[in-house]
């Protein structure tokens, strides 16, 4: 490579193949040597793809970066797609930084075949489902090594985070949990009242809170509060270094971060969903009592009739498994963060996302299999 800039000025030309636009680059691109400008070299050119090669490069810094950012602000207002393949991977992965830090989303490649882009979409989910399915496998292991050395588990970092993930998350669990026993009475009421069967009210509160509303509305409220935790947490660790760290002195980042984690919340989530339920059920008795006329003493005995040992252990099933989704939802999306800020932001989010989801999904797994056991 030549030490002086001077002896190979930044220069980039195009010429049009069918209906692509081919981008030659080579030369020196320095940030002090003025750099070629993006829309001369287009001009008045209409393509459907432009492509970027580098022709006989010898040296470049943040100036070639500058101009492949402006053509790809081009190719985005455009609607045109921008075929950065030829690029070494270094610098596409620096174009992506920078493109990602400006909030700009890389045009759609539309002219692909329908058929191609559903088979990469089914190659997607499939490489998701195998991480997935190995860091579940990860944390098996991890768990049969804590059966068999039980002493090797670290005890207080799982009880700072059965504090955080369980006793901080009393006030807002207990506030959804009588706020959607108090709307479901309300919803009761409207219907019931039609046929004089305001009793019933309390077999319905009762019923739905045990079953699906408290274990449900605990899982998102968790999902939400400590699974976005979670990720963000070992995103900021990995941004860090701190879990290559951990990985370097031979440390397992399994047993070190998530084990204690996902033990947590595992236990954690249950004796929520309960303290959900009471008081669910208690608002279902204030309004039982406010609107509908019915003593305590009658809207308890009546719920007792329909609520039985089986509801509740469903529920405590439910919220057992619900607990185990959001805490490896939670630490497999911090793991996989990105090491930038923008990264563990949207590793936050997909865990949100990811632990909501296998909720629900869950949730209608255990509806059909209680209906086949009669449950």
């Amino acid at each position: 490579m030549p030490a002086n800039a001077d002896l190979a000025q930044a220069h980039a030309s195009a010429r049009v193949q069918g209906d692509s636009l081919l981008v030659e680059l080579g030369g020196v691109w320095k940030i002090t040597i003025d750099r070629p400008s993006w829309i001369k070299i287009v001009g008045r050119a209409e393509p459907k793809r432009v492509k970027i090669v580098l022709v006989n490069l010898e040296n470049w810094d943040s100036s070639l970066l500058l101009f492949l950012f402006e053509a790809q602000k081009w190719c985005v207002a455009a609607k045109v797609t921008l075929d950065a393949s030829e690029l070494p991977p270094k610098l596409r992965d620096l174009l992506r930084q920078i493109v990602a830090a400006q909030g700009k989303d890389e045009p759609v490649d539309r002219s692909e075949n329908p058929i191609s882009l559903i088979g990469l979409a089914v190659f997607d989910v499939w490489a998701k489902v195998k991480q997935i399915s190995n860091f579940v496998g990860e944390c098996t292991l991890a768990s049969v090594r804590l059966a068999k050395n039980p002493v090797r588990f670290r005890w207080r970092d799982c009880l700072s985070e059965m504090q955080q993930c369980g006793a901080m998350a009393l006030p807002i669990v207990g506030l959804i949990g009588f706020l959607v026993g108090l709307t479901l009475a309300y919803t009761a009421a409207v219907l019931l009242r039609e046929f004089g069967a305001d009793i019933y009210v309390a077999n319905f509160v009762g019923l739905v809170m045990v079953r699906e509303m408290g274990p449900m509305m605990t899982g998102i409220i968790l999902a939400g509060r400590t699974g976005a935790a979670f990720a963000a947490t070992l995103g900021n660790m990995k941004a860090g270094e701190e879990i290559d760290a951990f990985e370097t002195f031979g440390i397992r980042s399994i047993d070190f971060l998530v084990l204690p984690r996902l033990v947590a919340v595992t236990l954690m989530t249950p004796l929520l969903a309960l303290y959900a339920n009471m008081l669910g059920i208690v608002g279902g008795l204030f309004v039982a009592a406010g609107l509908l006329a019915i003593p305590p003493t009658a809207y308890w005995v009546q719920m007792q009739t329909s609520v039985d040992m089986s509801d509740l252990i469903s529920g405590v099933i439910k919220s057992i498994t619900f607990g185990g989704i959001i805490g490896l939802s939670g630490c497999l999306r911090g793991l996989q963060s990105e090491r930038s800020a923008i990264g563990v932001g949207r590793s936050t989010t997909s865990a949100v996302v990811t632990a909501i989801l296998l909720l629900v999904v869950a949730d209608a797994i255990y509806a059909v299999i209680f209906n086949m056991l009669g449950i």
